[in-house]
């Protein structure tokens, strides 16, 4: 609908007067609000724009056939000699083949069994196909040019050509490996391959680390708490008299003072901690360690974390720590 200027039903327009165009109607283009209050509304941006799938050969990208055909000029050469005086490839000199070749050809290897059997595999490890692949090129790259370091000390000790073409390259492939995966995202032709991918979980080592938890100082309380119990109950000397014959010696008292170190004690059920003359003072059970100043021959001297002190007489069962 339009709005326009209401007229009287008896005036007509002034045929001298310019005319007016009617406004023009808006058409409303928000989008409704999030059902839920404080919630952000969901990015839908990327399902609404259609990507068109990577234009490749067969069932392979573009990028995928740039990057198959640098391993197979790479694993071709590698079987020239590689070092000016010896006439020996890579392959018959030790396990240096394993990081320059084998390991980029395990990759494109796996490339290719993502295309053509879906869901055989999808990760190595923690890493994703396309992750391995640019991990492997690297090492690759490394790994040739410590070769390159090798050729020149070779060089100087036995002579030869300084050149070694080999070496050089498989350092041009494998850097053109490295520049199809690892920097993939940003090359024109490849970036396709990347785009319009459904989202994944990651692997549980490669999701992002949790906070670390501050490391509990019980230790520290439990070396503070012996430390005070040493300084609040020191030990008191008491003469001892050699008993009569024929006399028994008298039964141990909560009394008796008996040296010991400090130790926890763990009971498997919960009882009653008296004071001197009967009375209790607290409990202690199963659910904590206790901490026990000394052992006066069964009887235990325990303190409460509040600093209160008294004797547990049924100490049997108590587990000690």
């Amino acid at each position: 609908m339009t709005d326009a200027a209401p007229t009287a039903p008896a005036d007509r327009p002034d045929p001298s007067s310019p005319t007016r165009e009617p406004a023009p109607t808006a058409v409303a283009t928000t989008s409704p609000a999030p059902v839920e209050t404080g919630a952000a509304a969901p990015d839908r941006s990327e399902s609404l724009v259609p990507v068109a799938s990577p234009i490749g050969v067969g069932p392979f990208s573009v990028r995928e056939v740039v990057l198959g055909g640098v391993w197979f000029l790479a694993f071709v050469i590698s079987f020239l000699p590689y070092l000016p005086p010896l006439p020996y490839p890579i392959w018959a000199v030790g396990l240096d083949w394993v990081l320059t070749v084998a390991v980029p050809t395990v990759a494109v290897g796996l490339l290719a069994l993502r295309r053509l059997s879906p869901g055989a595999i999808r990760r190595v490890g923690s890493l994703g196909l396309d992750q391995f692949a640019s991990v492997a090129f690297s090492i690759s790259l490394v790994a040739w040019l410590a070769q390159l370091w090798n050729a020149a000390a070779v060089v100087r000790t036995y002579g030869g050509a300084p050149f070694a073409p080999v070496i050089w390259i498989e350092i041009v492939l494998a850097l053109a490996g490295v520049a199809l995966t690892v920097a993939a995202p940003l090359i024109p032709f490849a970036r396709d391959d990347f785009r319009g991918r459904e989202r994944a979980d990651a692997h549980p080592a490669a999701a992002p680390v949790r906070p670390v938890a501050p490391r509990p100082a019980r230790v520290a309380v439990v070396a503070r708490s012996v430390a005070t119990a040493e300084t609040a109950a020191p030990v008191v000397a008491s003469p001892t008299v050699a008993p009569a014959v024929g006399v028994a010696a008298p039964e141990p008292t909560p009394n008796t003072v008996r040296t010991g170190q400090p130790f926890w004690a763990l009971l498997p059920d919960e009882r009653t901690v008296v004071d001197a003359e009967g009375a209790p003072v607290f409990t202690i059970g199963p659910a904590a360690w206790a901490l026990v100043i000394e052992d006066r021959d069964g009887v235990f001297v325990v303190r409460h974390d509040d600093g209160r002190v008294g004797f547990l007489h049924e100490s049997a069962g108590a587990v000690r720590g």
